[in-house]
């Protein structure tokens, strides 16, 4: 592997890691704000978080400037990020964080499936089967009474999230030449003040406006970071490997919904954990067989 690959690989990697502590600590201020208002807060800590940035960094001419041509993308990806966010909010109020956690990783899935329909991106047989396990573990998950078969809404609502993101993940794959900072940006403040519009439309309110630090914070971290970052390593490694090693991100927040929250993970739930893991070994290490065109 060159060490442009490599990168790319350590960005990912980076990535996931810190969209990891989004599930955990968003729980917990779950419990003082709204979930729209949440998501909107996640996504303007985002936005303001990297317009610092964006401030004092130096070699600003060295990237592409989005266009025109890539404004239908930009737009879609805007819309998908209100909604994704939204649905992982209202899920995370219904289900435990380890669980939503565990969940995400079916935007593997999500994102696999629509760059081969959509952009033709190659899907190896290993990958396949990664998607194929991935799948399993997620239909364990939301299903929450085996013996009637009923689903569990919260789990639903996060499958659905993931689904906008893998939607997502492919229209950021086509932007991921230009400045990853604009782009960033630019999601930060157009779905944090959309989701924020929904939100009053609604009629969610925040009471405890002392929350709002933190979960600006959380954003500019698990989301504004997370997603520079993002955006860099797809441009070596497309959008399904990406999201593919990303799939360390909700064993992490696995990890630290067990530790911070003190959930205790049921029967059901510690088989698709072994599943998962199967699948997300798979899918991660598929990349190492990369070809040359």
């Amino acid at each position: 592997m060159s060490s442009k690959h490599n990168n790319a690989i350590l960005l990912a990697i980076l990535a996931a890691t810190l969209y990891a502590i989004s599930s955990p600590i968003s729980k917990i201020l779950l419990r003082e704000v709204p979930p729209t208002m949440m998501a909107a807060l996640l996504y303007l800590g985002a936005g303001i978080g990297m317009s610092v940035i964006g401030l004092v960094r130096k070699n600003r001419g060295a990237e592409l400037r989005l266009t025109r041509k890539e404004l239908p993308y930009t737009v879609a990806v805007v819309l998908l990020d209100i909604a994704a966010p939204i649905f992982l909010m209202v899920g995370l109020t219904l289900t435990t964080a380890a669980n939503a956690s565990l969940l995400n990783n079916f935007e593997i899935v999500s994102t696999a499936m629509i760059a081969l329909l959509v952009f033709n991106e190659k899907i190896t047989l290993r990958l396949w089967i990664a998607i194929t396990f991935i799948t399993l573990s997620s239909m364990i998950l939301t299903i929450e009474d085996t013996s009637s078969f009923s689903f569990s809404l919260g789990s639903v609502f996060v499958v659905i999230a993931c689904i906008c993101w893998g939607i997502e993940n492919n229209c950021t794959r086509v932007l991921s030449t230009k400045d990853p900072l604009q782009i960033v940006i630019i999601k930060g403040f157009g779905s944090g003040l959309g989701a924020l519009i929904i939100g009053c439309a609604v009629g969610e309110r925040l009471d405890n406006p002392t929350y709002i630090p933190a979960a600006l914070l959380l954003g500019f971290f698990a989301y504004g970071l997370s997603i520079y970052f993002y955006v860099y390593a797809q441009r070596e490694l497309g959008a399904a490997k990406t999201s593919a090693y990303y799939a360390i991100a909700p064993f992490i927040g696995v990890l630290l919904s067990l530790v911070i929250l003190g959930e205790k993970p049921n029967a059901p739930f510690a088989l698709a954990l072994v599943i998962m893991i199967f699948g997300a070994y798979l899918a991660s290490t598929t990349t190492k067989k990369k070809t040359s065109h």
